[in-house]
This record gives structure tokens, C-alpha cells and sequence, in this order.
């Protein structure tokens, strides 16, 4: 197989875009990430889910399409048009045979540059992000997560749920949506993407052909790293057989080396391994829940760690029990090297299987570059997680040892 490549460039616009070239795929990838996300939103100014709705709404018509016009573009030649909202970006994406590169790059500008909101397809779809909301509160074991950021962020811009509410989402006008196109979707704020088989003067040629118009926008704000996470113990009652617990930690601004070892940690405490120490500890031994999970998130100035459980209602003490020693454990007591050395390479084994998701791998590349000016590669990755040692694990650990807890379930 050819090498894969990544090259990063500027167009003359000043539009930073990133290339990969993938000799012989036969699909390709291109989209936009926008540095625009929820916390972006002014809360108190009526603008709760805008980020999102507005990455709904883009499909939704251009001074050149309607909407009908937008879906079919990329599926009559069997391709795909797609997009997601995080609470710091957004991205807008599409999949297409290689030889359709152009139509996709024009499609994705056409709707980032021209998108204008027309009322009645907002209308529409004001009752489709509705029951989004409704079907998202449904499900406790992802809520749960929202209210739990809603607590450790308490203060900041991080603590409000993507969705919004149905009250702010029905109050979101063309206006609005325009606003937010015209303040985020710009040069500063985004990065264009690429991996497919085109070498990069062709992607370069026609993303000049299409992106030129993209407006300069103003910089980039700079965040101050959070520094304040409250301790809290609280219980919720909802309507439930089960109780979803939350145990977790904020976090400050860390380095990529840093980052490593919490990302290690995590995936030691409670990874999508089977043998993760909670999966063993509380399912596999004890049989005490069907599903724990350890996550972090980073964002551009913090973040959080944060563990999961589902489990009945007269469990959850003895589970968060369980949780609570083991992060202890990991705290007082250094990994021996040859557990060290077994995490690590169960952990590059996961970064490889992960690698060949070739629209996520893009996409990664693509965030990265927008927060952090350029990816990681395969090789700096390896030696970051190599150079982890059983002391910056053990200190990793004692940093989210005074975990925070949600409880959402039966009183």
C-alpha cells in the first residue's frame, strides 16, 4: 500500500486547509470545521442551541439551492452529506466517489458562504430538533452526562446543554442563524479538510475555485484556562428502574504529553477493553452493572474526566465504592512496569484500529488543526505514549482522585 500523506497549506484567501493523500482509495472525504460550538452561544441572549440549529438549518437552502437541490447533489452520485455540533466546533462533511471531488468542495462552500435560512424550512425543523431534545431526555444514560458538565463547568460557557431547549429552539430566528453564519463561518474560524486519492494541486485548484469568497472574519478569541471545579454529591429523581451515576474530575489546560497520560489512565480505569479495571472489578467479578465507561474530554482551555455506571438502584453504593478505591489505588500506588508495559501496548493497538476509520481519521486531523495548528502524527503519538512513566500515571490519577458525583435514578 502507498504512503499516506498529510500536507498542510493556505489558500490565498488565508484559509488553512489540510490534505491527506491516500494513493488508490477509490472514496474520498472533504468538509469544514468551524470553530464554533455551544459555548460560543450567548445564553442569557436567547442564542441557546444556535450552534446546532444552525447546522441543521444549513441544508436547508442557498441563494443558488433549495433544499431538495442540496440532499440530491452529493446522493445522485451515491454520495453522502453530513454534519455534527460539539460544545467548541462544528463540522460539516461529505463522502463521495473520487472522482466527484469538485462537486463536494462546491457544495460544502455553497453552503458555509451562501446558506440563507428560509422561515418556513426553519419552521420545519424547529419540531425535528424538538424531538431530538425529547428523545435525548429519554435516554438518562446520555443526559446524565449534560447535567453532570452542567454542575463541574457551574459558571462557565461549557455548562449548557448543545440541544438547547425547546423554549430557546422555537425562539431562533433566519436572522439569527445568518448572524451566527456570518460571525463564525469565515477564514479565522475554519479549517478545509481532504483525504482521498487527488493529489494536492488538484485539491488546491479547486478549493481556490470555491473558497475565495469565504469572508476573513475576525481572530480567534483566546480562552483562560479554567481553573475552578466545585465538589458536589447530588442525587436527581427521574423515572427510572435503573440509577446512571457520573463520578468524575475537571481539568485544566494540559500539554499534548499530559493529555497522553490521562488519555493512558483512561483507557486503564474503564477503556473499551474487557479488561479495563472497572469492566472487571464491577462486571465481570462482582456482576454489578451492564455497562462502565471512563471518558476525557479536552477542551481548548480544560476539560474533564468522567466515569460512568449503570447499575440498580441499591448498588450504587457499593459500585461508586469500588470506583472511588481504584482511582485511589492508581494514586497511592505507581503501576508495576510490566503493567505499564501491557496498557501501552493494548493502547497503540486501539490508536491503529482506530486509524483505519478513514472518515474519522480525517475529521481528527482536521479539529486538531483547528485547535492546536497542526495533527499529531502516527510516529509522535507512539513515542508520546512510550514515554508515559508509572509516576506521571500515578499523578495523573491523584489529580481526579476528589471525584464529583451524579446520581440520576429512583429515590
Amino acid at each position: 500500500m502507498s504512503k499516506i500523506t498529510t500536507t498542510y497549506l493556505t489558500l490565498e484567501n488565508g484559509l488553512r486547509c489540510v490534505h491527506v493523500h491516500e494513493p488508490g482509495a477509490m472514496v474520498g472525504y472533504c468538509g469544514v470545521a468551524v470553530r464554533a460550538g455551544s459555548r460560543d452561544e450567548d445564553v442569557n441572549a436567547g442564542e441557546a442551541g444556535l450552534a446546532h440549529f444552525v447546522e441543521h438549518t444549513i441544508f436547508k437552502g442557498t441563494r443558488r439551492r433549495t433544499s431538495w437541490h442540496i440532499i440530491n447533489r452529493m446522493e445522485a452520485v451515491g454520495g453522502e452529506l453530513n454534519a455534527f455540533t460539539t460544545k467548541e466546533d462544528t463540522v460539516v462533511y461529505s463522502a463521495f466517489s473520487r472522482a466527484n471531488l469538485g462537486r463536494a468542495l462546491e457544495l460544502v462552500a455553497d453552503l458555509i458562504i451562501n446558506s440563507q435560512f428560509p422561515k418556513v424550512q426553519l419552521d420545519r425543523e424547529r419540531e425535528v430538533v424538538c424531538d431530538e431534545i425529547d428523545s435525548y431526555l429519554d435516554q438518562p444514560s446520555e443526559a446524565v452526562f449534560d447535567d453532570f458538565e452542567d454542575l463541574i463547568f457551574a459558571g462557565d460557557s461549557l455548562g449548557h446543554n448543545i440541544l438547547g431547549t425547546k423554549e430557546s429552539v422555537m425562539n431562533l430566528t433566519s436572522e439569527d442563524c445568518r448572524n451566527w453564519l456570518n460571525k463564525y463561518y469565515n477564514v479565522s474560524h475554519v479549517i478545509l479538510f481532504y483525504a482521498g486519492s487527488s493529489g494536492v494541486n488538484k485539491f488546491r485548484a479547486e478549493a481556490e475555485k470555491y473558497f475565495s469568497e469565504l469572508p476573513a472574519g475576525s481572530p480567534v478569541a483566546v480562552r483562560e484556562s479554567l481553573g475552578f471545579f466545585p465538589l458536589f454529591d447530588e442525587h436527581r429523581v427521574i423515572d427510572s428502574h435503573q440509577s446512571h451515576v457520573v463520578m468524575g474530575a475537571g481539568l485544566q489546560t494540559c500539554s499534548m504529553a499530559e493529555r497522553t497520560v490521562l488519555a493512558l489512565l483512561t483507557n486503564i480505569v474503564g477503556g473499551p477493553g474487557m479488561n479495563s479495571l472497572l469492566n472487571v472489578s464491577l462486571r465481570e467479578r462482582r456482576g454489578l452493572v451492564y455497562n462502565v465507561e471512563a471518558s476525557t474530554t479536552m477542551f481548548s482551555n480544560g476539560g474533564e474526566f468522567t466515569i460512568y455506571f449503570g447499575c440498580d438502584p441499591g448498588d450504587v453504593p457499593l459500585c461508586r465504592q469500588i470506583v472511588g478505591r481504584q482511582i485511589a489505588d492508581l494514586a497511592e500506588h505507581p503501576l508495576s512496569e510490566r503493567c505499564l508495559s501491557a496498557a501501552k501496548k493494548q493502547y497503540l493497538g486501539q490508536l491503529i484500529l482506530a486509524d483505519d476509520n478513514r472518515d474519522n481519521r480525517a475529521i481528527a486531523i482536521a479539529r486538531a488543526t483547528l485547535f492546536r495548528g497542526k495533527a499529531l502524527t502516527a510516529g509522535e503519538m507512539t513515542e508520546l505514549v512510550r514515554d508515559v512513566s508509572a509516576e506521571s500515571l500515578r499523578q495523573a490519577a491523584e489529580k481526579v482522585s476528589r471525584l464529583s458525583v451524579l446520581t440520576m435514578g429512583p429515590r
